[in-house]
């Protein structure tokens, strides 16, 4: 199976995106609304979740398919216990040619010179304010960026790196902090991503007019300090690359809503219990884990991945005012695929 696997648009599989968890230390109001997950909400049994060695065993099997790139996700990942364990399965899959993982931040200062030397390579941090109160509103949890900010530090100080800072930008709540986001971290090596604010799930109360087209917020960066665009690194980069011209470092912009990247998604997602997911806006996934723990052999679940790649056809962001118009069934939740 190695290479070569295309969907139904012609799209290879390239990255896989695996969450070891459905849990979270914060209740950040676009993911997991604390009205929603509060102390009462019954996430996955243990029972129900991969063990890392079935998670490395079906990561090998996407590789051989053809995804070189792997993010560990959640949830937020680092509240899994002895996560670095499965970063160093992860890290000696043979044709891994990128490694790295997303989290909040909270458990980074404590964690990072661990997953460094089990082999991961470099990080994604949410951060979505500088903000102590606005961040705090946000998060669900009173949080405060300080404690992102040394998990940052940790992670550059254990050479993790470049790190990565994601803000999901929501208007009327934290679009008056992005200019500051970046001033704060230019120069200093850390890229910041401003996400759209996304309707994934069907929890979060998204509401098209809270939305900040990357248009608005990268005219008002280029007005402060002049950008010039930079040429993607691969067929399906997500965020869209702007460096700035006194060579003070790059800002990107994830732009789903407004400038869907659909044609080029080469994205797939394992969640916690062995589903795979090939769309971030997907209704259900295929089911791994029942044929892994039912004993099938690596050929008969590879030929599982490749059968449901072949028949992608996802395109819900392109498609997203039809689909809506047409009542779109319930959607799986960020919290359980990683975003």
């Amino acid at each position: 199976m190695s290479g070569g696997l295309v969907d139904t648009l012609g799209r290879p599989v390239r990255d896989l995106r695996i969450s070891v968890t459905d849990r979270c230390n914060l209740r950040c109001t676009y993911c997991m609304p604390a009205e929603v997950y509060g102390e009462r909400f019954h996430f996955l049994p243990r029972a129900e979740v991969l063990s890392f060695k079935e998670t490395a065993r079906l990561a090998r099997l996407f590789v051989e398919a053809g995804a070189v790139k792997l993010r560990i996700t959640g949830g937020e990942p680092l509240v899994r216990a002895d996560v670095d364990r499965l970063v160093a399965m992860l890290a000696a899959i043979p044709g891994v040619e990128d490694l790295t993982l997303t989290t909040n931040g909270l458990l980074l200062a404590q964690r990072a010179e661990r997953l460094a030397a089990a082999g991961l390579r470099r990080l994604t941090v949410s951060l979505d304010s500088l903000d102590p109160a606005v961040f705090g509103r946000m998060n669900g949890r009173g949080a405060s960026p300080q404690q992102v900010l040394d998990g940052i530090r940790a992670a550059q100080a254990a050479g993790l790196g470049p790190v990565k800072v994601n803000a999901v930008v929501e208007r009327g709540v934290n679009e008056h902090t992005a200019v500051d986001m970046v001033e704060h971290f230019r120069g200093t090596g850390v890229s910041v991503r401003f996400i759209e604010y996304m309707d994934v799930g069907t929890l979060n109360a998204w509401d098209r007019s809270r939305v900040v087209p990357s248009a608005e917020l990268l005219t008002a960066i280029d007005a402060r300090w002049p950008v010039e665009a930079v040429e993607p690194a691969y067929r399906g980069e997500v965020a869209e690359r702007y460096r700035f011209t006194d060579g003070a470092g790059e800002v990107g912009f994830i732009s789903s809503v407004t400038q869907p990247f659909c044609a080029d998604c080469t994205r797939v997602r394992l969640s916690p219990d062995g589903k795979v997911f090939t769309c971030l806006f997907a209704t259900d996934g295929t089911d791994l884990r029942a044929p892994l723990r039912a004993g099938e052999d690596d050929s008969a679940l590879a030929a599982r991945i490749a059968g449901l790649w072949r028949a992608r056809a996802d395109r819900y962001s392109e498609l997203r005012a039809d689909l809506a118009g047409a009542g779109r069934e319930r959607r799986v939740e960020m919290y359980r695929i990683g975003g």
